[in-house]
């Protein structure tokens, strides 16, 4: 299978060791995965704050960046939901029927990380190892938009010396919503406080979630209580194993 990464911004700019912890996992599962070095942006930014009109030529450049390709993994859930639910929009708002083909198409053969997983490669366990207790947060994008389900949660499950807790009131936004947090500073704040209390009653040392995002605003909340419960990208915890490539808890960015 020909398999493309499609890094995201986030990682590419803050995060990169999810991107590596993703073509390390897949690489170890038998996968030859190739990273497109013209992907840009997917857009989301951009319509989620109505620049429609800036975001047609990045949903052109995805789609011609990663045509050939059977499958495109991407770690985010919200860059994989604008891709499938954004961009053949953008296309025929802008009377380019053609273009909004050619998005459905690759659409078609982006995946979320957990779902390539569970659903392309069939694997519940993909041979991990962290041996320490960790709480899973749903982003809002993977589980109302993608509707990923327990996929994350059966990957953990099966990962080796893992301790996952039930996270209180789980599917509670966590307050980032991307300028939600920035033109709504207060009432992210409070939800922010909210997703804070219930990853602290778990007592987990760490919170993953499928979205570098969600775990920046989680994680730079954390780190301002010194509470000692760190964040950390689901990627980079199944890409760990015995070996010694266990990937440590990170201090946030923010």
């Amino acid at each position: 299978m020909r398999v493309a990464l499609f890094v995201t911004c986030l990682a590419d700019t803050l995060f990169p060791d999810v991107g590596k912890a993703t073509v390390r996992l897949l690489e170890r599962l038998g996968q030859q995965v190739e990273f497109p070095e013209a992907q840009t942006c997917c857009g989301q930014m951009h319509v989620n704050t109505g620049y429609l009109r800036d975001a047609l030529p990045l949903v052109r450049r995805y789609a011609e960046v990663f045509d050939g390709y059977e499958a495109i993994v991407v770690p985010s859930g919200s860059c994989t939901g604008s891709v499938r639910h954004q961009h053949a929009m953008v296309a025929r708002r802008y009377g380019d029927e053609d273009l909004a083909r050619r998005a459905e198409a690759a659409a078609s053969r982006t995946y979320e990380l957990s779902e390539f997983l569970t659903d392309v490669l069939g694997l519940e366990d993909v041979g991990a190892y962290y041996p320490h207790r960790v709480t899973y947060h749903p982003t809002c994008h993977s589980l109302r938009l993608l509707r990923v389900g327990d996929r994350p949660l059966r990957l953990l499950r099966h990962v080796a010396g893992l301790d996952l807790v039930e996270l209180p009131d789980a599917e509670v936004c966590c307050g980032f919503g991307g300028t939600f947090a920035v033109k709504n500073a207060d009432v992210s704040t409070a939800m922010l406080a909210d997703k804070m209390r219930s990853v602290l009653a778990t007592r987990a040392e760490v919170c993953t979630a499928g979205d570098s995002s969600c775990l920046m605003h989680i994680g730079g909340g954390l780190s301002r209580l010194n509470a000692g419960t760190r964040t950390l990208h689901l990627a980079e915890i199944l890409a760990s194993t015995r070996d010694g490539s266990a990937a440590p808890a990170r201090e946030a960015m923010m």
